[in-house]
């Protein structure tokens, strides 16, 4: 299996060299280059093509919020990983809207960084339920929610599978609580994505909360 192809930008040296002095030291990883700014993240993933992207939401020269949104439209293979220091940062839901795959605090534990960069690779992104209630607050702030066919179209699996994913739940432990095999659960998410005309999981849970297909649904 090929490592996952990691590209690292902070302004503050001590953490970026931090992090990728961890990720060297673990197998199924490979640090491809580094940046201080997102300026420079952006031409360094454009020319290097990562599998991953560590962002600071702030970073001197352009925000990780811009140089998300830059990286997407230039690799679009790449996932974003956001590194925040509170979950509580507005540019952080900004972030996730504008197709970040996932978010870290900074004050994260090694495992749950290893955990969270392969599963961003598999196609998995991590919600919180703080998180979740946070997209929930600021979607409804923003537009109250309109007029939508409750199931919006989701077959009683499918609203399963939403159950649980809006729960925290990742692929494994959403296939072990269904009984169904791995491959099975990313056909259903895909099927949901495309249903609710959304490109990533942090989106789907964002739309679920907001539009109310999950509320009052219990999680098998």
């Amino acid at each position: 299996m090929k490592p996952i192809r990691v590209l690292a930008a902070d302004d503050h040296a001590l953490f970026r060299k931090g992090v990728t002095t961890l990720l060297r030291g673990v197998e199924g990883f490979s640090v491809v280059g580094e940046a201080q700014d997102g300026r420079e993240a952006v031409a360094t993933a454009e020319a290097l093509t990562p599998d991953v992207v560590l962002l600071d939401i702030y970073m001197p020269a352009m925000d990780g919020l811009e140089a998300a949104k830059r990286i997407r439209q230039k690799v679009p293979s790449a996932k974003i990983v956001i590194l925040t220091v509170s979950e509580e940062d507005q540019k952080l839901f900004d972030a996730l809207k504008a197709g970040a795959h996932g978010y870290l605090l900074k004050s994260v534990e090694p495992e749950e960084l290893f955990r969270t960069l392969r599963g961003v690779v598999r196609g998995e992104a991590f919600v919180t339920p703080s998180m979740a209630a946070k997209i929930l607050e600021e979607f409804t702030r923003q537009r109250p929610p309109q007029e939508h066919v409750p199931s919006a179209g989701l077959s009683p699996r499918e609203r399963d599978v939403l159950a649980l994913l809006t729960g925290g739940a990742v692929n494994k432990e959403i296939a072990a609580a269904l009984g169904i095999s791995g491959n099975t659960v990313k056909n259903h998410l895909k099927s949901i994505m495309e249903k609710l005309h959304v490109e990533n999981r942090v989106q789907v849970v964002a739309y679920a909360l907001r539009e109310g297909l999950v509320r009052g649904h219990e999680r098998p």
